[in-house]
């Protein structure tokens, strides 16, 4: 093998290139011409012009179909994109009735506290203001009741001082008649 590679190293030396006539086998653009054309022919014997277009074909539907499944996929996603920002925005009107429902109970229900407040204040000092007649009129009958204790007691000791034990009984009498004639 080392011998057959040196007699080609050799052969192929510069000094053999070019020599003679074109279509001699001396010349070496004659060899080289040859040679290319024997390799095209056994590459075409063997199909590997149509064996390389069928695999550049395949990885040319390959890259067109995930070039396709890509364009879906991304239609997809944009579909999905506008169906979430949808749902954003009426996830976000919800939220916003939600919030202005909220505040408008809120206020509804403060107003509705100051006026039960103002009733619950009103209620409480017509309350107080009845005690205060109540005890007014009970410490009138009072006043009233020991003035007329008082009366009474000075009037009894003044007519005791004055009277006889005669005006005393005839006072009883007619006291006692008055009341009889009274209940009849």
């Amino acid at each position: 093998m080392k011998k057959l590679s040196a007699v080609l190293v050799f052969a192929a030396s510069p000094a053999f290139a070019a020599t003679g006539p074109f279509f001699s086998l001396k010349n070496t653009d004659f060899i080289v011409t040859l040679a290319f054309l024997l390799f095209v022919g056994v590459l075409f014997y063997y199909k590997v012009p149509a064996m390389l277009g069928g695999m550049l074909d395949k990885r040319a539907a390959g890259i067109k179909a995930d070039l396709e499944e890509a364009r879906t996929l991304r239609e997809e996603a944009q579909a999905l994109l506008a169906n979430y920002e949808r749902k954003s925005r009426e996830v976000q009107e919800t939220a916003d009735l939600i919030v202005a429902t909220a505040r408008r109970d809120a206020m509804t229900a403060a107003e509705a506290a100051k006026a039960e407040l103002k009733v619950s204040i009103a209620r409480r000092l017509k309350a107080a203001e009845e005690q205060i007649a109540s005890a007014e009129a009970a410490a009138l009958r009072d006043v009233k009741d020991r003035a007329v204790n008082v009366a009474v007691a000075a009037a009894s000791e003044l007519l005791a001082a004055q009277l006889g034990a005669d005006a005393k009984s005839k006072l009883t009498d007619a006291a006692i008649g008055e009341v009889a004639a009274r209940l009849n």
